[in-house]
C-alpha cells in the first residue's frame, strides 16, 4: 500500500464523512452501532476506497487488524517516529490496536495512522453483518470515520492475493502497531 493510501485512510478516519464503500453518503442513521446479537468484527475488511483490506482478529480479547491486502503494494511505514521500524512495509502493519469491548456492539481501542506515525483513539462498531464503522478522534473531539464492507473472495485467485501467512495476533503480540 503506498503511503498515500494510508494516509487518505487515516484522513478519513480522523476529519471524514460518513461514506460507503461505493463512495455514497450514508444516513446518519446507518451509523448507528449494531445490536449484541449482530455478528463479530473479526474477519477481512475492504476499506471504503477499496485500496487495502484489514484483517481483524481477537487476540485474547482485544481485537487487532493489521493490512492483509494493497491495491498498490510496496508501501513502507517511512513516517514512524521509531527510526527502526521506517523500514517496515505496510502490508502486515497492525492500524486496528487494542480494541475492546466498551458497550453492546462496540469496541474501543486505537488506530495507527501510518501517514504520520501517529496512534489516535478510535472505535468500531457493526452496522449490519457486511458493515463495519470505524471512527477516529484527534484531541477527543475532532471525529470521524468510514465504513468498511467484508470481504469474502468470489474466486481461489482473490483468496490467493490476500497474504495468508500474515499473524494478526503475532503482530499484535510483537506490539508492531505501536511507534512508542
Amino acid at each position: 500500500m503506498r503511503l498515500k493510501t494510508l494516509a487518505s485512510f487515516a484522513f478519513v478516519i480522523m476529519f471524514g464523512g460518513a461514506t460507503s464503500a461505493a463512495g455514497e453518503t450514508t444516513p446518519s442513521s446507518t451509523n448507528a452501532p449494531a445490536n449484541r446479537a449482530d455478528p463479530s468484527p473479526v474477519g477481512e475488511w475492504l476499506v471504503n476506497d477499496r485500496t487495502a483490506r484489514i484483517r481483524i482478529e481477537n487476540c485474547g480479547g482485544a481485537l487487532w487488524g493489521i493490512v492483509s491486502w494493497e491495491k498498490s503494494p510496496g508501501g513502507l511505514d517511512v513516517h514512524n517516529p521509531d527510526p527502526a521500524k521506517r523500514a517496515r512495509a505496510t502490508l502486515g502493519l497492525p492500524i486496528i490496536l487494542d480494541m475492546r469491548p466498551s458497550q453492546a456492539g462496540r469496541y474501543d481501542g486505537e488506530v495507527y495512522n501510518a501517514d504520520n506515525g501517529k496512534i489516535y483513539t478510535a472505535h468500531i462498531s457493526m452496522v449490519n453483518r457486511d458493515t463495519l464503522r470505524i471512527e477516529g478522534c484527534v484531541l477527543g473531539f475532532l471525529c470521524g470515520g468510514e465504513n468498511w464492507t467484508r470481504f469474502e473472495p468470489r474466486s481461489s485467485s482473490q483468496a490467493a492475493r490476500t497474504a495468508p501467512a500474515l499473524d494478526v495476533c503475532s503482530a499484535a503480540a510483537d506490539g508492531k502497531g505501536r511507534s512508542k
